[in-house]
């Protein structure tokens, strides 16, 4: 296969299915794009009824494009990711990866047009999160489930009403922001730097006021991160996380014991937002994204400073910050259900406290009149009591 013939199959696949999000190639199955959260395979011309290794790693071949550096890490470390631009048609976010003795390949299409807040729905935190001016504020969930497009939402809000400079460090540049009232330098790693570390300790030498960070990935990091947060700068990114309460134990975990005190002190001190996100399958189809959000209060710090207790669980401090701007899984998904866009299975599956959600839809149903109980026929035993008497 040459490019020519990549391309286009690259282009037939976009094409094959509407809300295409991934194009999976995979040795043993045919050339498959994942459509609101479906792998689908495509027909081709000539038809591919399950790909060879050598068709796979032909492929890869061609996305490398003889870059030396991304051939050597691929080799050394069993995976690399790069950017790939299919002319007039997509950017895509690639990785490639061995598995057993092949090459698979996933390339996420990425949005060319930039979100905003409004039209993504996100939670009014949002908005509260875009007048902050230092701190540390992190996006947290699974990979996919659209951490980059929420922090690209809310970069495109602060650079809607404020006149400063940002600096974005990505693996790879996903949304490409234009200057609006903020000056945008966006840095690629393996292109422009070569570890977040070191292209977050030369970032503060450039004079941001806020520094996006595509992933914490390790404690150096995390540390310069914190540096930074605690100087005056803004920081944003992502880590892989279910909830806030476990995002405060990963960060915890990557410093030693005897450093935890110091952590947790620099923490409390600097944390302003954490949103987790989930994606649901929508009613009608499609998804829908369901938010965990906790902002900063002293009771937040308080467990951030000496850990969760009973009655001082991070769920249970959000659980009652709703007037603060907070809001745990099980709420928000209650919220989806009932404007009727996710399912009651959905909602008990993806929930974090299964009987606190069920209570909740419970309450939904008794306010429109339908059953809360599939059990019917109830009655009082009246002749309880008087059985009971005669046998005493």
């Amino acid at each position: 296969m040459r490019k020519q013939e990549i391309e286009h199959i690259m282009t037939r696949m976009l094409d094959s299915h509407g809300n295409v999000s991934d194009l999976n190639i995979t040795v043993g199955k045919p050339f498959q794009v994942e459509s609101d959260g479906v792998l689908y395979p495509v027909d081709l011309d000539p038809s591919f009824k399950a790909l060879t290794p050598f068709q796979t790693e032909v492929f890869a071949l061609n996305l490398l494009n003889q870059d030396r550096r991304l051939t050597e890490i691929l080799l050394r470390e069993g995976s690399c990711d790069l950017s790939y631009q299919l002319p007039g048609k997509a950017r895509f976010r690639v990785n490639i990866f061995a598995q057993k003795s092949n090459y698979s390949i996933v390339l996420r299409k990425l949005e060319t047009k930039i979100p905003t807040c409004r039209e993504l729905k996100l939670p009014g935190a949002f908005y509260k999160m875009a007048e902050e001016k230092n701190g540390l504020i992190l996006a947290t969930g699974a990979t996919g489930t659209g951490k980059s497009t929420s922090l690209a939402a809310l970069l495109n809000e602060i650079n809607e009403k404020d006149s400063i400079h940002i600096i974005t460090l990505e693996d790879p540049i996903e949304y490409e922001h234009p200057h609006k009232k903020a000056t945008f330098n966006q840095r690629e790693m393996g292109v422009n730097f070569d570890t977040f570390a070191n292209g977050l300790r030369a970032a503060l030498r450039q004079a941001p006021k806020l520094m996006m960070v595509g992933e914490m990935r390790d404690r150096e990091t995390v540390e310069i991160a914190l540096n930074a947060a605690e100087t005056g700068h803004l920081v944003l990114s992502t880590l892989h996380t279910v909830d806030a309460g476990q995002t405060i134990n990963r960060l915890l975990g990557m410093f030693q014991t005897e450093e935890e005190n110091q952590i947790r002190i620099r923490l409390a001190d600097t944390m302003r937002w954490i949103v987790s996100q989930r994606l649901l399958p929508k009613e009608g189809g499609g998804r829908v994204a369901a938010f965990e959000v906790m902002g900063t209060s002293l009771r937040v710090k308080d467990s951030i400073l000496h850990g969760e207790s009973e009655g001082k669980t991070f769920y249970e401090i959000i659980e009652a910050g709703q007037a603060f701007g907070m809001t745990t899984f099980d709420q928000y998904i209650i919220q989806l259900y009932e404007q009727g866009l996710v399912s009651e299975k959905t909602a008990l599956i993806y929930s974090s406290r299964k009987a606190m959600v069920a209570r909740g839809i419970d309450r939904i149903k008794a306010k429109r009149g339908e059953k809360t109980t599939d059990i019917e026929d109830l009655e009082v035993d009246l002749d309880y009591q008087k059985t009971q008497g005669r046998g005493n």
